[in-house]
């Protein structure tokens, strides 16, 4: 799950991070309010979940409070485009109005997840405000690393040696040693998939700031934080996305025509791997995990069809929790209740499998069974092609 800049720095404040001061506005003239209260010189920064919001116009600097109401005007309510948004851009519907700040050097700290050693790593790098793949791919040398212990976390003298690298001296390389670790510290409580500064600035008057920063979430660890869970923004969120958290679902929308409902999610990615293979694209990720009920496969469907893109079906399930007999029963059950006029190929294994084909053959509708998943894929790629 991602929030908002102006969310995670309020966050990050909590934890002793150094971010400018600043608040969020809805409307020109509390944008206004805020610019006079921080002094007149303001940045005003739309607020949406995608980055090169510079680029795009979307972060203006205001010399006085009316110009940060002009500022204000000008971006709520426009549809942000930016390379991380869909080719329609995304309402702006808040801004944050924060300080100004003097930059003198612009940084770039994150914490994230190596799963190649099952521990966070910390990176840093003096090529700030630029994105780090862009920087990994041209000067690799130029990234920091400090791997966090398991049990102990980050320790100071890593984070002393990340201040180093950072070029800081004196009383900045203390202040940003301790804002690394409190980086890590709210990554590590608030069970972040990444916490990024970007960039992280040292300022002319001395200070280390967060001028910008982006923290994302691992939602299955979401039960824990309701106060993160109470930040979702669902109109960031593409609608289907939406409706399919509503029921349970794990759904991600993709570019192709095949759509896929499978039971886990290693038999989804190789599904869509498989999909590929006999030559066609997938419509989207979509796992109704491992006891999905009638409703589910039903709103599952309700999900698949309301794609405009998808022009067929894929079924892909083992039967093990989820039995074929109980798959079979929802299938025909959801096309029957929709009226569902996508064609259909199912391929099951597992308990119950004789009685769950059987199920679907004397349905009376046109389902198209597989006998393995290579059928299957093959059999929804040639249908696809046809619908179309």
């Amino acid at each position: 799950m991602k929030i908002h800049e102006y969310q995670a720095k309020a966050l990050l404040r909590e934890f002793g991070v150094a971010v400018p001061r600043g608040d969020v506005a809805d409307s020109p003239e509390r944008a206004h309010e805020i610019a006079r209260a921080l002094g007149g010189r303001v940045v005003v920064k739309a607020q949406v979940h995608a980055g090169g919001r510079g680029k795009a116009g979307g972060i203006q600097l205001a010399e006085s409070p009316a110009a940060a109401e002009a500022a204000a005007k000008q971006l709520l309510g426009m549809r942000l485009r930016t390379p991380q948004t869909p080719p329609e851009g995304i309402e702006v519907r808040r801004v944050l109005v924060e300080e100004a700040s003097p930059v003198r050097a612009e940084l770039y700290l994150a914490v994230t997840l190596d799963r190649a050693r099952s521990t966070e790593v910390v990176m840093a790098s003096q090529a700030g405000g630029m994105e780090i793949e862009e920087v990994a791919a041209r000067s690799p040398e130029k990234i920091l690393r400090e791997w966090a212990h398991p049990a102990l976390g980050l320790q100071p003298f890593q984070a002393r040696r990340l201040a180093f690298g950072l070029g800081l001296a004196g009383e900045q390389q203390k202040a940003g040693g301790t804002l690394a670790q409190n980086l890590f510290a709210c990554y590590r409580a608030k069970d972040c998939s990444l916490a990024e500064l970007n960039p992280l600035v040292v300022t002319t008057d001395g200070r280390v700031l967060a001028l910008d920063a982006k923290l994302t979430f691992d939602d299955n660890a979401l039960f824990r934080h309701p106060d993160v869970t109470a930040l979702r923004d669902v109109h960031e969120e593409l609608p289907l996305d939406v409706e399919a958290s509503r029921y349970g679902l794990n759904y991600i929308k993709l570019d192709g025509s095949v759509g896929c409902m499978v039971n886990g999610a290693g038999l989804a990615m190789a599904t869509m791997d498989i999909v590929q293979l006999a030559g066609g694209e997938p419509a989207n990720f979509l796992d109704v995990g491992g006891g999905a009920s009638p409703e589910q496969i039903e709103n599952a469907f309700r999900i698949l069809s309301s794609d405009p893109s998808v022009k067929a079906v894929f079924i892909n399930v083992f039967g093990g929790i989820l039995r074929c007999d109980r798959l079979a029963a929802g299938v025909i059950a959801a096309v029957r209740k929709l009226g569902l006029k996508l064609p259909v190929v199912v391929r099951m294994e597992g308990t119950n499998v004789e009685l769950g084909r059987k199920m679907l053959a004397e349905s009376g509708l046109a389902l198209t069974t597989a006998t393995d998943m290579g059928d299957g894929a093959q059999k929804v790629v040639e249908l696809a092609r046809a619908a179309r």
